[in-house]
């Protein structure tokens, strides 16, 4: 897998290539800039980075007629995402289809429900896929041989995927207890492996440790800014696919707290700069119970999180002590939204509810905001006049485990029309479905 390079985080700051003036990192608490590095801490108050834009520079170059004229895919926002000036995708990740849902909105009491279905994002089925795009488009600026993440599985399929893709060597390390589908989808790759007997906080402490003594660009931990930039392509294609206006509603998965933030940014920048008018959006984050210290924190009135040790079948949010958990918060309530949980019998009933109503097979993580939409509609906390949107962010092929036990094997029928009508006589006896 070549050789193993060891690199003082200093070192490697200098010997970056030089990015674009219009974004550099900006600590997100004490408001200090650090140019363009591979680096997610602030020193000065060890507060998380982020990305600030100047808007004035490209002010002129988003507009609604431009973007209009580019591929559909996510680099159609260019502007608004930190890329290399002489970036050039390989590959049409996002722009997923956003559409109206209404067998399901029946089943919920709405009338005004949307799907925006990561389910089949380029190229792991993943919302990832966006946020790996953009990492590796700044690993390759960084002068990274190497790439690497702590996973729960969708960003160990994306990473390894676009690794393969773009040339980069790729260690991927997870927790021993993911979900085999998630598991094979990375070794197919030709990644680098690492189980780890722990929980994916103790995988992601680990994998800090790593970035501090190896040459190696994480996309989640020395390249998260950049990283998590890419998730706002979620929240503008969401606006664009509505006409240019942004919803009342929108219910997002929660599991590092990023990706309901960054879509809120997505919704303020094009706010700022002039593509659709103001409104307010109520932000809605979706949990499971065995693992939501998000949605426990908002339900106790709490800005503070307190860890928990995961216990759930949706592994892909199983993240006791969320890193942007606090920012999420704040996008919540401020936004004057809720946070809400499910166990995993109403995660499976939700999987099952969606393939039925709309014909989409998603995974736990979607089974969770399918279920957490019905509770918030129950508890009029979402109106069904409202314009709502449920973001679905990974195919359900990924976690077929924990439908096991759920559908019985049919035992075959002879080729006969007398068999076929027997048993169409016994089906019609015991219809099957999900209740609502």
């Amino acid at each position: 897998m070549g050789t193993l390079f060891l690199a003082r985080p200093q070192l490697l700051a200098r010997k970056k290539r030089v990015a674009m003036a219009r974004y550099e990192l900006r600590c997100r608490e004490c408001g200090k800039t650090w140019g363009n590095q591979p680096r997610s801490i602030c020193d000065d108050c060890f507060s998380p980075l982020e990305v600030s834009y100047d808007y004035d520079a490209v002010r002129t170059s988003f507009t609604r007629e431009r973007i209009s004229q580019r591929p559909p895919d996510m680099w159609r926002y260019a502007e608004l995402l930190p890329l290399p000036e002489d970036f050039h995708p390989s590959l049409a990740t996002g722009f997923t289809p956003l559409f109206s849902a209404p067998r399901l909105a029946q089943r919920l009491g709405a009338k005004q429900l949307w799907i925006k279905n990561d389910a089949v994002c380029l190229p792991t089925l993943s919302f990832k896929d966006r946020v790996v795009a953009v990492a590796l488009a700044q690993a390759r600026n960084f002068g990274f041989e190497t790439v690497a993440c702590s996973s729960t599985g969708n960003l160990a399929n994306a990473v390894a995927a676009q690794a393969a893709r773009e040339g980069f060597q790729a260690w991927i390390f997870i927790p021993a207890d993911l979900e085999p589908a998630k598991i094979l989808a990375t070794r197919v790759y030709g990644a680098r492996l690492v189980t780890i007997r722990g929980s994916y906080d103790q995988v992601n402490r680990l994998c800090s440790q790593i970035a501090d003594e190896y040459r190696w660009g994480f996309v989640n931990v020395n390249l998260r800014p950049y990283y998590a930039e890419g998730s706002k392509t979620v929240g503008f294609e969401i606006a664009e696919q509505l006409g240019w206006r942004l919803p009342d509603n929108i219910v997002v998965p929660m599991a590092g707290g990023s990706l309901i933030t960054k879509i809120k940014k997505a919704f303020d920048e094009l706010v700022q700069l002039g593509l659709v008018d103001p409104k307010p959006v109520k932000f809605f984050g979706a949990q499971a119970t065995g693992c939501s210290p998000i949605s426990t924190a908002v339900k106790c009135d709490s800005s503070e999180i307190e860890p928990q040790k995961p216990a759930t079948i949706a592994r892909s949010l199983a993240i006791g002590n969320p890193a942007d958990g606090h920012y999420a918060i704040k996008a919540i309530t401020r936004s004057g939204g809720w946070a809400e949980d499910v166990c995993d019998h109403e995660v499976v009933e939700s999987i099952q509810l969606l393939a039925e109503c709309e014909g989409i097979f998603t995974e736990t993580a979607g089974g969770v905001t399918v279920g957490v939409a019905r509770k918030l509609y129950r508890q009029d906390r979402i109106l069904p006049d409202e314009i709502t949107v449920l973001c679905i962010t990974g195919n359900g092929l990924k976690t077929t485990d924990a439908l096991a036990g759920k559908y019985e094997a049919e035992a075959a029928i002879l080729p006969k029309l007398a068999e076929f009508e027997k048993y169409l006589q016994n089906t019609l006896e015991v219809p099957e479905t999900v209740e609502a």
